[in-house]
């Protein structure tokens, strides 16, 4: 496994992540035993970031990391970077039902998240979306005040936009921005990317696979009887999901050529596009890991990525990357 530094101001991480939010609901049912065995085997594999958000699964993530954790290697906890998202509010027939990144609201979910993990730092914290009623000065400012008690390590934000980041990085560094990025997603391109560059700041890239739209194996016949987000994303939905999967084929042919599948080319695109960016495998069973982990073997030519961007050229996936509702609640997708 090899690394990369997170940002000017973070820590050294292995090269890729791994991504726990589907090993609790968010796209139908998950075993709990394989969730437990795909960390092992991650850890195994030398991956040291493991992200998750204190309401995946109102928090069934972390208690299940925290069980994953005491069975490997007495938790070795210096070894590992934990990453997590708060903010987030459910009630409890599980809708989502805003955000809350006041100071008093943040301190409060850092005690529960060291609690149920176990832990007695996080090492990067952050918001999961921009609070629009709280200054991100004040959020970032509580974060950096949660570092100097000693129950944090580093300040990471998720989905904002430029502003935001040039804000956020005059109370403290920001160590990485985690953002959607994928072939089929790259609004993050044109602004976003060069301002992170600029002030030194990572990108953590999650939905590398988009869902799994991507991925080389979602087809027609399985959407019929999805569960969970992909069941009411616009990109897979009806003739979008059409045109997508025809995008897939043209990657399939690229993929092939290059003598590897269509997810470990997709990822290794993502990883291409920078050594300061560190793509997060959303894998929840073993079989998903190892293909994924597979990527690092690809050692893509500029031929070939070129290559793979024109059989998914930017904005050629048909639909949003979430619900319209959620998508004016993300400051990284205003202009």
């Amino acid at each position: 496994m090899t690394s990369r530094n997170l940002g000017n101001s973070g820590p050294v991480v292995s090269a890729m992540g791994l991504g726990c939010m589907a090993m609790s609901g968010i796209y139908g049912p998950a075993d709990r035993a394989e969730s437990i065995a795909t960390i092992h085997a991650a850890l195994d594999a030398g991956i040291t970031l493991l992200d998750t958000g204190d309401f995946y699964g109102m928090g069934h993530n972390e208690l299940l990391i925290r069980e994953a954790l005491a069975g490997w290697r007495g938790g070795e906890r210096d070894k590992l970077l934990l990453s997590v998202k708060f903010g987030a509010l459910r009630d409890p027939a599980q809708n989502w039902s805003g955000y809350d990144a006041r100071p008093a609201a943040l301190k409060n979910f850092l005690a529960y998240t060291l609690q149920r993990l176990g832990v007695d730092y996080i090492d990067i914290y952050r918001p999961a979306r921009l609070d629009p009623q709280v200054p991100i000065e004040e959020t970032v400012g509580a974060i950096a005040d949660m570092i100097k008690a000693g129950y944090v390590r580093y300040v990471g934000l998720s989905e904002v936009g430029t502003a935001t980041l040039r804000r956020a990085q005059k109370v403290h560094p920001i160590c990485d921005l985690q953002i959607e990025y994928s072939l089929a997603s790259r609004g993050l391109e044109a602004q976003i990317l060069p301002v992170c560059r600029e002030l030194g700041i990572a990108i953590t890239a999650y939905g590398v696979l988009s869902r799994g739209l991507i991925s080389g194996h979602f087809s027609r016949d399985r959407a019929a009887g999805e569960e969970g987000f992909r069941k009411h994303s616009p990109r897979f939905q009806g003739e979008n999901l059409e045109k997508n999967l025809a995008l897939v084929e043209q990657l399939r042919s690229v993929a092939k050529e290059i003598g590897a599948s269509v997810a470990q080319v997709a990822i290794a695109w993502v990883a291409a596009q920078g050594p300061d960016i560190v793509p997060l495998i959303g894998a929840k069973r073993r079989e998903q890991l190892k293909e994924s982990l597979g990527a690092l073997d690809v050692h893509l030519t500029v031929g070939q990525v070129a290559a793979l961007t024109r059989a998914m050229p930017a904005d050629a996936v048909v639909g949003t990357r979430y619900m319209a509702a959620q998508m004016g609640q993300l400051d990284s997708e205003r202009r």
